[in-house]
């Protein structure tokens, strides 16, 4: 707490005149373009490897960018996570939601080890908040993770903004990442065909007002890598692929 009083007043000092004149700008009516899905983990700072500021764009977090599938849910408002693209996509009539996975994710490596039936056993789900998080949420995604049987040079399928829609993934065909960093990027893309899953937001996808995306992040590097559907797996963001990357997103989503 005292290093984050110390903060307060450096940002009162140095940041708090700069931020009042962005906010004085947005005013009442910010006009954020994108809803921003990513993990709690203390390393993940969203708005700075994005380059955002004030009335950008909505952020959600929580222990392993979990997005829960509609079926978990009778409401589809009884959890954050769907109430957060409610809010963003229906009621802020915002076009792009974005999913951000990350490198040795704490959730997706307890997530790898939830495999064991002991370590993932109904016990261990009462005493625990976070195994049981997992389990429920994140089963699918281990699922697809195992039916791989570590054959990571097998495509994977994924349903995209409609059942109709579907889209092929190579996961780290190059073989740079651990095995759960593999799994975290399979979580990634399943956050996709989680969040097409529910009905309020059907018609946009239908009609491709509304475009979902998936993004990770490695952290020991720095470097951020973009879902091409194009090129069918996670590419880095750089100078080289910045123009190959837009112009998919043009034309995917025109």
């Amino acid at each position: 707490m005292e290093r984050i009083l110390r903060g307060i007043m450096r940002y009162r000092v140095l940041d708090r005149a700069s931020m009042v004149k962005q906010f004085q700008e947005v005013k009442d009516n910010p006009v954020p373009k994108a809803v921003f899905y990513t993990c709690m983990d203390s390393r993940m700072i969203p708005t700075r490897f994005t380059e955002t500021s004030v009335g950008d764009m909505f952020v959600v977090r929580n222990a392993g960018n979990l997005i829960p599938h509609s079926q978990h849910f009778i409401d589809e408002m009884t959890s954050c996570e769907p109430a957060g693209l409610e809010l963003s996509c229906v009621i802020n009539n915002i076009k792009h939601v974005i999913v951000c996975g990350h490198s040795d994710c704490k959730a997706m490596n307890l997530l790898y080890k939830l495999k064991s039936k002991e370590e993932s056993s109904i016990e261990q789900r009462r005493i625990s908040p976070l195994k049981s998080w997992l389990c429920t949420h994140g089963q699918t995604s281990l699922d697809k993770f195992l039916e791989m049987k570590g054959d990571f040079n097998k495509p994977m399928l994924f349903i995209g903004e409609t059942p109709q829609r579907k889209f092929v993934a190579y996961i780290d065909p190059d073989d740079k990442f651990s095995i759960e960093d593999k799994l975290s990027q399979v979580n990634t893309l399943q956050q996709l065909q989680n969040v097409a899953s529910y009905g309020m937001l059907k018609k946009r996808l239908e009609k491709h007002d509304l475009h979902i995306h998936a993004l990770w992040f490695d952290i020991y590097t720095g470097d951020i890598y973009y879902f091409s559907r194009r090129a069918k797996r996670f590419i880095i963001i750089d100078e080289s692929s910045y123009e190959y990357i837009l112009s998919e997103i043009r034309r995917f989503y025109s």
